[in-house]
Formats: structure tokens, sequence, C-alpha cells
């Protein structure tokens, strides 16, 4: 009965750790973008802006992206990326959804916490699971 409490009490602690970490990571948008992944799935037709707006756009909407996978066997720079890149064609999605051709003033806003960069994002990073948050404005560029 002892070792049974025992190993009880070491499980909860090790998974109290191991849920404890939450980092706020920033990694390079251009490096995440030329992943075969991306290459693969981004689609040219939705043209993504970070952390401005161009001239000319007509706004159809801000949206945001809230994405999250598992770091299961993933460093963290790998499993920023792939989530990246969800929320990303989430945006894409949107766009093509309400007419637009493009996502301008890209930010992170992982926690409503906003980084607005034109070559970094946001990811937090925990033990278990990441997630990124992107809010951009669907736009119709002439």
């Amino acid at each position: 009965m002892l070792k049974k409490l025992a190993a009880t009490a070491l499980l909860a602690t090790l998974a109290a750790t191991a849920q404890a970490r939450d980092d706020r990571l920033q990694f390079p948008v251009a490096e995440a973008l030329a992943t075969p992944s991306a290459q693969a799935k981004i689609d040219p037709q939705i043209k993504l802006v970070f952390g401005k707006t161009p001239a000319g756009a007509k706004a159809l909407g801000t949206y945001t992206s809230n994405k999250k996978t598992n770091f299961f066997n993933k460093s963290d720079k790998d499993g920023c990326e792939w989530v990246f890149l969800s929320a990303v064609l989430a945006l894409q999605e949107r766009a093509k959804q309400e007419g637009g051709n493009a996502v301008v003033n890209i930010v992170s806003v992982y926690r409503n916490n906003e980084l607005s960069s034109e070559t970094e994002y946001q990811c937090g990073a925990g033990s278990v699971m990441g997630g990124v948050a992107l809010r951009g404005t669907v736009v119709k560029l002439p």
C-alpha cells in the first residue's frame, strides 16, 4: 500500500512538472514558410503579409486562427513550424470564404499577447503541447 501511495505521489509530481512548462518562443516566418510542408500546402493565390497592411487593400474583416498541436517527439522549432502552418492555412481558408485574395497585418496573439513583426512569429511551447495564434485582416488587393 505504501509503495502504491509513493508511486502515485511520484507520478502526480512528474505530471505537474511536465505541464508546468509554458515558454514563449519566437521563430522566423520565412523559415516556417520555406518548409517542404508549407511549400506543398500554402495557396500561392492568397498572399500573406506579416505586420503591415499594403496600400489599396479593401478590408473584408479581421479574423483569428488559434491552433494547437502535440509536441511529442518534436523539437520546439519543428512543433512550432507545424502549428504555425496550421494557423496560416486557416487564415488562407478564411480569406477564400470571404472572397479575399490576401491576409495582411498578420500578427501573433498567443494568449492575447500581441507580437507584430514582419519577420517573426510567436509560439507557445509546453512539455506536451504547443500553439500559435495569428490574427490577420482578409483583404481584396487590386
